[in-house]
């Protein structure tokens, strides 16, 4: 872990309703690597925000969260996996929310693995991330939603403000009737109609929240690992969090790569951050 823990986080494991925690691993990365330094960049961004959160007219320190700092430099996926899955377990035993830092998405079903499969798994992320395999490794962060159907139900799982998918992955999530939300609809649509929508497609009631940072347009967001154009606006995500913060049972951000900005993507990850800590205390 970096010299600092997120802000504000000042509750012990045993009294914190939210436990985070950091995976720096960016072992299987296939454009602009860095996004191991994304949860100890996102830490330092937290200090920038008052405590008070205007919007929600509650101070943040009212909701007890702890930070576990960052688990190892994992050196193969398959050991990633089997330590984020018994982290994440342990804390959801424990009666908290895991909230996890990335780090690149394949972070997202090792938590996922954790939690009881009588979850919904609502993403945002650019791309569908349904691959079976990429570059011979089943846990790449391009096989995210894959592993994670594979755990809680292909019906169970939504990845919204989708702008890319291959040829292979469109074969496949029709024969597996995979459902999805383009940032297109929700551009034209609404980003409400499109929650409501992945609310109503994965019908449970707890959710697991997984956000890929390059869900954002790289005009808001330019430091992840593939960023593409056209994608959703920070306050669309934001009303994302706030709607399902008090269902969160689990979440990741991810994907955040701080070499490759001035520091403004980590900033943006750090407020989501906050805003699903304050949301999980509006239930």
């Amino acid at each position: 872990m970096g010299s600092r823990g997120f802000a504000d986080a000042v509750a012990s494991f045993d009294d914190a309703r939210v436990v985070i925690f950091g995976v720096p691993f960016d072992r299987t990365c296939s454009f602009r690597a860095g996004s191991r330094w994304g949860p100890d960049a996102i830490r330092e961004a937290s200090y920038n925000f008052e405590t008070y959160m205007m919007d929600h007219g509650r101070d943040i320190l009212d909701v007890k969260f702890h930070d576990l700092g960052n688990l190892p430099d994992f050196s193969t996926t398959t050991e990633m996996v089997k330590e984020v899955s018994a982290t994440s377990e342990r804390i959801v035993r424990a009666g908290k929310i895991p909230l996890a830092i990335g780090g690149e998405h394949s972070i997202a079903p090792a938590v996922v693995r954790g939690l009881p499969k009588e979850v919904g798994v609502i993403g945002l992320d650019a791309h569908l991330d349904f691959r079976d395999s990429y570059l011979d490794d089943k846990w790449s962060h391009a096989c995210s939603q894959r592993r994670i159907g594979e755990h809680v139900g292909f019906d169970r799982t939504v990845y919204a403000g989708v702008r890319s998918f291959s040829s292979e992955e469109k074969e496949d999530r029709e024969r597996l009737s995979l459902s999805f939300i383009s940032a297109f609809e929700i551009h034209q649509r609404g980003i409400e109609r499109a929650v409501d929508r992945a609310l109503h497609a994965v019908g449970r009631e707890k959710i697991y929240l997984t956000i890929d940072t390059d869900a954002v347009d790289p005009a808001f967001a330019p430091g992840v690992g593939n960023p593409e154009p056209f994608g959703l606006t920070p306050l669309q995500v934001k009303a994302v969090v706030n709607t399902l913060a008090p269902r969160l049972v689990g979440m990741d951000i991810n994907e955040v790569s701080p070499a490759w900005d001035q520091g403004q993507t980590a900033l943006l990850a750090a407020r989501l951050i906050r805003e699903a800590i304050i949301g999980t205390a509006e239930k």
